[in-house]
């Protein structure tokens, strides 16, 4: 039997706007029931209630707008250059400019190959000064 994956937290901006979606949602439900209960009484308080109702659905909508843009947000900065994940898809960043090798003039001189020699450590040989 397997274990479950482990799920990520969510990012902080992305909870806040889930907590904010929730709390406008229930802003709504509570206008509806409200709303009915007024309407069936014949009372005064149905204008208001409806009203309150209106805006929190609006407020809904807008809060779950919230939630996906937060969402691409926290992903475009995890996978972004420069993030804390930089296996998490970013690509390399560019080779700066002075680390690349200046173009030579046509009919330049080849330098001839030179190997580069490995460093391999090994006992201090005496007399001889270490870094």
């Amino acid at each position: 039997m397997s274990l479950p994956r482990r799920r990520r937290r969510l990012p902080d901006e992305v909870r806040h706007a889930a907590v904010r979606a929730v709390l406008c949602l229930a802003f709504t439900l509570v206008g509806v029931v409200v709303a009915t209960l007024a309407s069936y009484a014949g009372s005064w308080l149905m204008t208001p209630a409806l009203l309150a109702m209106g805006l929190g659905v609006f407020g809904t909508m807008w809060c779950l707008l919230e939630i996906l843009i937060s969402r691409q947000v926290a992903a475009q900065r995890m996978r972004g250059p420069n993030s804390a994940y930089p296996m998490a898809g970013s690509r390399a960043a560019p080779e700066p400019l002075a680390a690349r090798p200046l173009p030579r003039p046509v009919g330049a001189p080849q330098q001839p190959y030179q190997q580069r020699q490995s460093y391999r450590p090994g006992p201090p040989q005496r007399g001889v000064p270490t870094r």
